[in-house]
């Protein structure tokens, strides 16, 4: 199955107190280039995370966010004892005084002292960085797994779309190869012209220069080989794309030789008709080339 190199996939996760959200996206690159952004007081992660990725991945460049809330540690309320007895001690001592000079006050409700400053405070519950990292390095695994996926989704769509401009490209070499037969009578008695200069030019020149100029000019309006190279370029590009494995590479190298026989095919065109069919080619295998450097 074709991955492509560009997918998206995200996940959210909760421990007691403590809640993280993950984002991982992945985009072309010439080889596998991991960036993380995870918190670093979490011992480990990120090497783990990243071993795990390089295991999975063969190229793009691949982006990972893990966002943390609200941080480090959460807080939980809590009443301070020491405060909570200096705060009844001087109560007491306020209501003895009252008493005294024959004030009576309102007695203070419990939600009352607790509001005070200093009864209640914030404890920090600290949780312990192997356990979370276990817990955060088995959810980035199903996480990669959607990523992989998503990307596979899309590489699916990217095969088909390639194997339709194939299909498309061998069209074109077959029209190319009827129109350079069609050709034939025209290109016959341009060469018998070419010849006959070659021959009036002869004077003062050895026999095996004369055989090699006559070879050339037939060599430069053949366009057989280029037409059987194109052909043997598609049936490798179908086995590459029915292949197991990372073969973005390959295919990207394949379309320079598909450009290379394009342009010979142009140069050695000599009518209008075939050369329609090479700028075709030519505009095609570009096509295809952008569609290429999102394979994985």
């Amino acid at each position: 199955m074709r991955h492509s190199m560009t997918g998206f996939a995200s996940a959210e996760g909760a421990t007691e107190g403590l809640s993280w959200a993950w984002d991982i996206r992945g985009v072309n690159g010439k080889g596998l280039d991991l960036r993380l952004r995870v918190p670093d007081w979490i011992e480990g992660l990120e090497p783990a995370l990243r071993a795990r990725a390089q295991a999975r991945l063969a190229r793009g460049s691949v982006s990972v966010s893990l966002k943390l809330a609200p941080g480090t540690a959460t807080a939980r309320q809590s009443v301070n004892d020491a405060a909570l007895s200096d705060v009844l001690a001087a109560l007491t001592r306020v209501e003895a005084a009252a008493r005294t000079e024959g004030l009576s006050l309102t007695p203070a409700s419990a939600a009352e002292v607790l509001g005070l400053r200093g009864v209640m405070e914030e404890v920090q519950t600290r949780h312990d960085p192997e356990v979370l990292r276990g817990q955060l390095v088995y959810e980035f695994d199903a996480l990669l797994e959607a990523f992989i996926a998503a990307r596979a989704e899309e590489g699916a769509a990217l095969s088909e779309i390639l194997k339709g401009q194939l299909d498309r490209m061998a069209t074109l070499i077959d029209t190319a190869e009827a129109r350079a037969e069609a050709r034939r009578p025209e290109q016959a008695e341009r060469l018998k012209a070419q010849l006959a200069r070659v021959m009036d030019n002869t004077e003062g020149l050895d026999a095996a220069r004369i055989a090699q100029e006559l070879a050339l000019i037939a060599v430069k309006s053949d366009v057989t080989e280029e037409i059987d190279r194109l052909r043997a370029h598609i049936a490798a590009a179908r086995g590459m794309l029915a292949a197991e494995g990372a073969v973005g590479r390959k295919l990207d190298f394949l379309m320079q030789e598909f450009n290379r026989e394009a342009n010979t095919l142009c140069s050695k065109a000599g009518s209008a008709p075939l050369t329609e069919v090479g700028l075709e080619l030519k505009t095609l295998i570009e096509q295809m080339r952008e569609q290429v450097q999102n394979v994985e």
